[in-house]
């Protein structure tokens, strides 16, 4: 049982408000949230599931802040949230079948990747352009395999949501940050469901947390409309480094 001293509650709720904007610009909040709670105590699977309580309390935060200033069309949004709710599903049973250590390995390539053409790339930007994807295709064949991914392994899958949006469905990076909060709650949503029906939350720490997710989540989403890719593209280039550097130190040493 955790003893939430003064201190440990202060400490939870601070991290909570960093994460929470970090996860709004750039994804990849759960850096700090993770080794943070298993600091203070919990298990590293209790920490998983309780860090999905939290984070998806701040993306559903954000994404209702997007949905009232206007920034979603929900009517665009069906389909690609069907597809990732069950590609979600499909990568959480995935998960329990196979032994996802050895793809850890993998991962900070990709994060390198991903972290190198936000920074290069010209087309990152807050200009729209030209789809290349209608949005069934756009729903089948990229929410599907990222919703599999965030179900499955997770780290920069929100990068990746606004990365696709970007480069296939012609959105600006805030446009598709917005957007891409609503794809990242629904696949952490299906991940809590599972938690909660397998899995173990320790739910004082996880209200602590979400309370600052829920006041961090908003100050992203200000952050993303004031600033736009200004602020995005340098926080995602940050952040994919940063977890790239985790997940070898955590291997290595």
């Amino acid at each position: 049982m955790l003893d939430y001293t003064l201190s440990i509650i202060l400490l939870l709720f601070a991290v909570a408000v960093i994460a929470g904007w970090i996860d709004v610009v750039a994804g990849g909040g759960g850096l700090l949230t993770v080794p943070v709670l298993m600091m203070v105590g919990l298990p590293p699977a209790v920490a998983v599931a309780t860090n999905k309580l939290q984070g998806t309390a701040g993306t559903f935060s954000a994404s209702l802040f997007f949905i009232r200033k206007g920034q979603i069309d929900l009517r665009l949004l069906g389909f690609p949230v069907l597809c990732t709710l069950v590609g979600s599903v499909l990568g959480s049973f995935a998960l329990l079948q196979f032994d996802a250590s050895q793809l850890m390995l993998f991962l900070p390539i990709l994060l390198v990747a991903i972290g190198l053409y936000y920074w290069l790339s010209p087309s990152i930007s807050d200009l729209p352009r030209k789809a290349r994807l209608g949005i069934p295709a756009f729903s089948v064949g990229v929410c599907l395999a990222l919703g599999f991914y965030d179900g499955f392994l997770g780290p920069g899958a929100g990068s990746l949501y606004a990365l696709a949006l970007v480069s296939l469905m012609g959105y600006g990076l805030a446009k598709a940050t917005a957007y891409a909060k609503v794809l990242n709650f629904v696949s952490n949503f299906s991940a809590l469901v599972y938690f909660l029906l397998f899995g173990q939350i320790a739910w004082i720490a996880g209200f602590i947390m979400m309370a600052g997710q829920l006041i961090g989540a908003q100050l992203g989403a200000r952050s993303v409309l004031l600033h736009g890719s200004a602020l995005i593209k340098p926080m995602v280039v940050v952040v994919c480094f940063a977890m790239s550097g985790k997940l070898l130190y955590d291997h290595w040493v």
